[in-house]
């Protein structure tokens, strides 16, 4: 079982930046996909960014340019500097765990994320 705490959410001004921080549990974290999911108030859970240890990190087209997402294996901990934030990036955001073959099925509790206008 995956543990996940994140941290690093709070109340910016647009154009601000937020780094938000993900600890894993895992001692076998390098072989997991890590992911930043978010929700806004009455809207589906929508994927931001992924990273896979070898591999290419992957955005969404609505984040890309703007979030890096980037993951420490030895401290077992995955981040994501948002830059250039924006109104519509207002959510709560989830990191995520998925092991190989496998879902996204390891689940934060979130962290709120507030872009003032």
């Amino acid at each position: 079982q995956v543990q996940l705490v994140e941290s690093g959410g709070g109340l910016v001004q647009a154009g601000d930046s937020l780094r938000l921080s993900c600890a894993a549990s895992e001692r076998t974290f390098r072989t997991y996909g890590m992911g930043w999911f978010r929700q806004a108030p009455g809207k589906e859970r929508e994927f931001v960014a992924s990273t896979w240890s070898g591999d290419s990190p992957r955005y969404a087209d609505a984040v890309k340019g703007r979030f890096t997402i980037s993951r420490d294996n030895a401290k077992n901990m995955v981040y994501l500097q948002m830059n250039s934030l924006k109104p519509e990036d207002t959510a709560v955001y989830y990191c995520s765990a998925a092991s190989g073959g496998g879902g996204w099925n390891y689940w934060g509790q979130g962290t709120q994320v507030t872009i003032s206008s």
